[in-house]
């Protein structure tokens, strides 16, 4: 059973900074990739940002480009969102995303149970 434990999250006023942090755990033979998304009430979960494990490779929505970066560590199969510049639009539950697979060989996608960022003064 795979676990994403989340941190990070908490209340910080316009123009602050956040970083969360997300480490995966149990039954993974390999991580393809991970990702941030994030979720208001009343919307569709959207994506902010994700990260391959092989070379690096990100990619942004384009409502984050520039002010936030993701990162990763493989030693420790995590993945970081340092989150600079936050508008209070940024506010959201951030959930951490890990496409891998198992050690049975199939591909699986699992969540973790998010993190409440709020930005606001």
């Amino acid at each position: 059973q795979v676990q994403l434990v989340e941190s990070g999250g908490g209340l910080v006023q316009p123009g602050g900074s956040l970083r969360l942090s997300c480490a995966a755990s149990g039954g993974i033979f390999s991580i393809y990739a991970m990702g941030w998304y994030r979720q208001v009430p009343g919307k569709q979960r959207e994506l902010v940002a994700t990260i391959t494990a092989s070379d690096g490779s990100t990619n942004y929505a384009d409502s984050v480009k520039g002010r936030f970066t993701i990162s990763r560590d493989n030693a420790k199969n995590a993945v970081y969102l340092q989150m600079n510049g936050l508008k209070p639009e940024d506010t959201a539950v951030y959930f951490c995303k890990c496409r891998h697979l198992a050690f049975n060989k199939y591909e699986y996608i699992s969540w973790g149970q998010g993190t409440q960022v709020t930005v606001s003064t």
